[in-house]
């Protein structure tokens, strides 16, 4: 609960306030009769506040357990901002009036508490910042009739709200480094139904506490925030594979995209298949990294091969090479004929001409070439052209051989060279020290050119071997794959054109059935953002 804003006019010296603020203990030693209990109940406070993974769920439990530590009716939490200029509204919890807000209810809208004023100086006028700044503790019998801090705030909740702030206590959340991350701020201790002062052992148990509940923020703030800068080197990393092709850029992030929707869609099932699988939210987010990072292994692979898109592009295009061939061989025809000669080589000039279009057709078909393309292109490669004083072949052989590729632009030694991408993927994941619940993203994103019916790469492993999460990343790849119309090798495919072929794959076991099946009957390709990056 807020306790009002600062008074900028008030300049009262605030070493001489404190000394009027109730003096507390310094030790838990004096606790009578039930100091053993309490002490027991702190430490199973404490073992809870350390297992807290989940912040909001953290600072719910951090008021909820002090206000029963100290019996106090309402609580207020405030953490520390980011430039450690101002306290922000956490939690906000009054029993007797039943509110409760903050933490999984969402953010609090109120203004934070500065630690400085308008002119830039400490602002001591406010409870809370005071206690920040000087990071002690203040325990008040009555805020009413207290002068020496601002309670404006705290009397206009009251008027609002019909409550009666009396009691308060305000403790300071330290950190192992002695800095201040956060205000914990009691009100109203109450014995039955009267409100009394917090006492000094309840003052003593709220520092106690405070403490445990500094630590377990703080852990469990740094590990949030480890597992923020993972995922982003992880996604930075993603991005820097998708973007080293220009045809390739945003195939990471829609395979992660899909991925999830397939998975998220799997956990909504009720009935059929997938009614008894659930992922959890730690499966959920390995399952996420591992689709991240499922093409990391193309670091591996030369721009030219990655990108290729005619069968004889290496660095360039090396049919420009074979174009200045045929016009040597033209030239060194005419230069060795006599005029009559000359006059019949016309013709022959026309036959190169067709011959060098052939080849550039050839070079970009994207279907298999014939038995008789195959015959032509050895013909041409006999040609002799003049280089360097000697008679070399127009065609070299390396040439002979990616003019003749069955499918596609790659030879099998470049397809070879991709295809290792998978295995490089988890080499490279491998050797990261992925947490416990990470141990397995190498395998999931390393898998995902296995097929169901053991024909992928490159373990080539059956439906039983290969993980679900591995089929779901395999799937969303495909689909996305073939959607794609900007690849160098292939023609775009219209949307009923590729589930028209996923159907196909997974008669075939190409891809998972049943993953194929969800995907379609809940319409997650029509979730594809077409026209997008």
């Amino acid at each position: 609960m807020s306790t009002g804003m600062k008074n900028p006019s008030k300049n009262t010296d605030h070493t001489a306030a404190v000394s009027r603020v109730r003096q507390l203990p310094t030790s838990l030693q004096g606790l009578a009769g039930g100091s053993l209990a309490i002490l027991h109940k702190l430490t199973k406070v404490g073992t809870a506040l350390s297992a807290e993974r989940k912040i909001d769920s953290l600072l719910e439990m951090i008021v909820e357990e002090a206000k029963e530590l100290t019996g106090a009716d309402g609580a207020t939490l405030y953490i520390m901002s980011p430039d450690k200029t101002q306290l922000q509204f956490a939690i906000v919890e009054t029993d007797r009036l039943n509110i409760k807000m903050g933490g999984k209810g969402g953010k609090i809208t109120w203004p934070p508490i500065p630690l400085k004023n308008s002119e830039g100086l400490p602002n001591h006028s406010h409870v809370c910042a005071h206690a920040a700044l000087t990071k002690t503790t203040i325990s008040i019998d009555d805020v009413y009739e207290y002068k020496d801090f601002n309670f404006e705030g705290t009397r206009n909740f009251d008027r609002s709200t019909g409550y009666r702030s009396r009691s308060m206590l305000v403790v300071p959340m330290k950190n192992h480094e002695d800095e201040v991350i956060g205000i914990l701020q009691l009100i109203n201790a109450h014995k039955g139904t009267k409100i009394v002062p917090f006492s000094p052992v309840s003052a003593e148990i709220a520092k106690s506490f405070a403490s445990q509940a500094a630590v377990a923020f703080s852990n469990t703030l740094l590990v949030q925030e480890l597992e923020t800068l993972l995922e982003a080197f992880i996604r930075i990393i993603a991005f820097t594979i998708d973007e080293k092709s220009p045809y390739t850029g945003g195939h990471v992030r829609r395979v992660a995209d899909m991925t999830m929707k397939i998975a998220r869609k799997i956990n909504e099932q009720h009935k059929g298949f997938f009614s008894d699988i659930r992922f959890s939210e730690d499966e959920l987010k390995e399952l996420q990294i591992s689709a991240w990072l499922h093409d990391v292994g193309k670091i591996i692979i030369p721009e030219h091969i990655l990108d290729k898109e005619t069968r004889l592009q290496a660095i360039c295009d090396r049919i420009e090479l074979i174009k200045h061939r045929f016009e040597l061989l033209r030239l060194n025809a005419l230069l060795t004929k006599s005029a009559g000669e000359k006059a019949l080589a016309k013709n022959s000039e026309q036959s190169l001409r067709d011959e060098f279009n052939f080849l550039m057709d050839t070079n970009v078909a994207d279907s298999p070439p014939s038995k008789e393309t195959l015959a032509r292109i050895k013909r041409i490669a006999k040609k002799k052209y003049p280089l360097q004083g000697k008679m070399e072949s127009l065609l070299s052989a390396d040439e002979v051989e990616h003019l003749s590729i069955p499918s596609g632009t790659l030879t099998s030694k470049e397809r070879q060279i991709i295809q290792n991408h998978a295995m490089m993927t988890y080499r490279i994941l491998s050797q990261l020290p992925f947490p416990e619940k990470m141990k397995d993203v190498p395998q999931y994103a390393s898998f995902h050119h296995e097929r169901p019916n053991g024909t992928g790469y490159p373990n080539g492993l059956t439906a039983e071997q290969i993980p679900l999460q591995a089929r779901i990343i395999a799937l969303a790849d495909v689909f996305d794959a073939l959607m794609s119309g900007d690849r160098p090798y292939k023609r775009g495919k219209t949307l009923s054109e590729v589930m028209e072929l996923m159907e196909k794959m997974a008669s075939n076991l190409d891809i998972d059935p049943d993953i194929f099946a969800l995907f379609k009957n809940e319409g997650l390709y029509l979730e594809y953002p077409i026209g997008k990056s």
